[in-house]
């Protein structure tokens, strides 16, 4: 069965209020096309999710989208230094910081794969994150040893960009997956973003080309050059341009015009 979609019917599946995750890290095959359609649509009060966030956060504080971002690191890294319109909403109060370890972001996705309300895991026994994000300790039952207990979070929405897919929703990512395997199987609606749309033969073939089966993917959409200006590997490197253009802006109309929203009202 076709999965098939437009990207504005895709996007609409969010609502306002809704946990979102986002595929990719940092600046490598983030779903941006889904980012500014996120942004056109007018959402609000949302919240978001990965390991490692960068402009999809950025860009969504600039145009009041967020409410709160829960990512084990959020800035560009190397040449482009940190996020200039999350920090502002931080800093504000307009934006909560549920600063995370990568890891234990995976833990909460995992979490919600096995249908448990909390896993546990070792790390930030000694860390302010435990006060500061509300984690809470418990004690094993075999051992007796502490551990930090990670509670389940099921995105109410997924979005992943890959290289190919097929339109009933198999895809195949090219370099490294990332947590997308994870966040795909954690998340209660699944939209990939696909450079390439392929034959279900493609899959058919040889069933390991599937990094996304079918059966977690809600949508389908056809969107090449879904992740500019970040850079999909074997498709095209990150545009510096925008970002640089973007991260130059004084303020968020000006942002958001250096990222091709020119004429989009904040919320």
């Amino acid at each position: 069965m076709s999965k098939r979609m437009d990207l504005s019917a895709a996007v609409a599946l969010v609502k306002d209020g809704d946990t979102v995750a986002f595929g990719g890290n940092a600046l490598f095959r983030s779903p941006m096309g889904a980012v500014k359609e996120l942004i056109r649509q007018g959402r609000k009060d949302l919240h978001l999710m990965k390991t490692a966030i960068a402009y999809e956060a950025d860009l969504l504080c600039a145009a009041g989208c967020v409410k709160a971002v829960t990512a084990g690191f959020v800035g560009y890294e190397g040449e482009f230094g940190l996020c200039r319109w999350y920090r502002k909403g931080v800093e504000s109060g307009l934006v909560r910081a549920n600063e995370n370890a990568c890891y234990s972001v995976i833990t909460s996705w995992r979490a919600a794969i096995y249908g448990v309300p909390f896993l546990p895991i070792r790390g930030m026994m000694d860390s302010d994150l435990l006060k500061a994000v509300g984690f809470h300790k418990v004690t094993c039952p075999y051992t007796g040893e502490e551990l930090v207990a990670v509670r389940a979070i099921a995105p109410d929405v997924a979005f992943l960009h890959v290289q190919k897919a097929d339109e009933e929703g198999n895809a195949c990512i090219s370099g490294p997956v990332y947590e997308d395997s994870i966040i795909a199987k954690a998340a209660k609606k699944v939209v990939l973003t696909a450079e390439e749309i392929v034959p279900g033969s493609f899959f058919a073939q040889d069933p390991h080309r599937a990094d996304i089966p079918a059966a977690v993917t809600t949508a389908v959409v056809h969107l090449p050059g879904g992740a500019r200006p970040c850079a999909v590997s074997g498709c095209y490197d990150m545009d510096r341009e925008e970002l640089r253009s973007f991260l130059a802006a004084k303020e968020p109309q000006a942002a958001l015009a250096a990222a091709g929203l020119e004429g989009r009202e904040l919320q």
